[in-house]
């Protein structure tokens, strides 16, 4: 069993201001922690029941394991269906991306939802977008909600959070620098180049204007609307995910 200030102090890794202090964060379900476990992070601890360590014996092979009772997880997840196991693991800083690199970047303006930012980095990686630069105003990459989301794929990119302007200042000088409006150029007639760099802007306001600014070129998801009300715009991951593979997918 795990005692009851155990699961305070895990429980408290939910909240931001204890993530932050412990440089810790939960990862749930077997599939994400599977992931974790194959990438350069540290995990500290793996909780799960005795059921699922029989189940998947070779998953845990050099971890230090503590069982507990699937009411134990229950109070411990923050998911609606709480999982079978669960993993404790160290933050880790990458070193941001060079604004005059050569590999297609993402970067998002104040992305707030962490489902969101967990779908595009997920779709980020099935694309081979390796970098994310977030302003630092967007959600948080440990967020629980956004580890989640991802399924895995937090393993495989990387995730820096910079101010946007001194940035793509110095990148748009050798780099073309593409952002979604609604009154850009029809997305399907850009010809990728290998050193994109995509902006991506807040679901509801979409790009700033100080971060505009810096686009060389304004591009748009053309709507198809055969004279009816429709929606008004997309979600920002939708619209992440329909870009990339516009631009990145080739």
């Amino acid at each position: 069993m795990i005692s009851k200030q155990r699961i305070s102090d895990i429980r408290k890794l939910h909240q931001k201001k204890f993530r932050d202090a412990e440089r810790r964060f939960i990862v749930e379900g077997r599939k994400s922690v599977e992931m974790l476990l194959s990438s350069a992070f540290v995990v500290e601890e793996i909780l799960t029941t005795e059921a699922f360590h029989a189940q998947y014996p070779g998953l845990f092979q050099g971890q230090a394991v503590t069982f507990g009772s699937p009411t134990d997880l229950e109070r411990i997840s923050g998911m609606s269906t709480p999982p079978e196991v669960l993993a404790i693991a160290l933050q880790k800083r990458p070193a941001p991306p060079s604004p005059s690199g050569k590999q297609p970047l993402l970067v998002l303006d104040r992305i707030s939802d962490p489902g969101n930012l967990g779908t595009i980095i997920r779709t980020a990686d099935w694309f081979n977008i390796q970098h994310i630069v977030c302003s630092p105003d967007c959600v948080e990459f440990y967020n629980p909600k956004t580890i989640q989301a991802t399924m895995g794929s937090f393993c495989f990119v990387e995730v820096s959070y910079l101010p946007l302007v001194p940035f793509l200042q110095e990148a748009s000088q050798t780099r073309r620098v593409l952002g979604t409006f609604m009154d850009g150029q029809p997305l399907a007639s850009i010809v990728p180049q290998p050193d994109d760099i995509l902006v991506i802007g807040n679901e509801s306001n979409g790009i700033t204007p100080e971060v505009a600014a810096l686009v060389t070129e304004r591009i748009t998801i053309t709507k198809v609307h055969p004279g009816r009300p429709s929606a008004e715009s997309l979600n920002a991951a939708v619209a992440a995910g329909i870009t990339m593979s516009q631009l990145f997918g080739r």
